[in-house]
């Protein structure tokens, strides 16, 4: 398969990948482009369709995990978690408005509310990574033992 097949085999797959993305927009009544699942986010990624910028504290992604060769701009931070002042500024700095852009939190409740801020400011092609990192919660209060990033087995590394 030539080169130029191949690129337009990805593109294929990943305009399938937002436009299930944007379905499930409309399902779970989202004011923002879409949702994607963690591998989706990775197929997106990895084929350079997307940016996946981490919206976790810095503590987070340096003590649970990161996902490699992403960015990190944090949504919240500090002791009392206030909305980083920068953010908008910051993503700017890393993603024009036209890109597609996926945002990754421990279990999607701030990149859900990080996305719907970027949408608010022109960014058509916002998306949040359902699940986050770390999953929800299970009915011991644990993460990680039935979604997320990690336990897809998706790449991750920790400092």
């Amino acid at each position: 398969m030539s080169g130029d097949a191949n690129r337009r085999e990805i593109e294929e797959m990943g305009k399938a990948l937002l436009d299930r993305a944007r379905q499930r927009a409309q399902l779970f009544d989202v004011n923002f482009a879409g949702l994607v699942y963690p591998s989706e986010a990775w197929s997106l990624f990895r084929s350079g369709l997307a940016a996946l910028i981490d919206v976790r504290t810095s503590e987070e992604r340096k003590y649970v995990g990161r996902v490699p060769d992403t960015q990190h701009v944090p949504w919240r931070a500090g002791s009392n978690m206030a909305i980083n002042p920068k953010f908008l500024q910051q993503i700017k700095g890393i993603a024009p408005k036209e890109a597609v852009v996926l945002l990754l939190s421990r279990s999607g409740g701030r990149s859900t509310e990080a996305t719907e801020a970027l949408a608010k400011a022109g960014y058509e092609n916002a998306f949040s990574v359902l699940e986050g990192f770390e999953g929800e919660l299970d009915n011991h209060q644990q993460r990680g033992t039935y979604n997320g990033w990690r336990y897809s087995k998706l790449p991750w590394i920790q400092d």
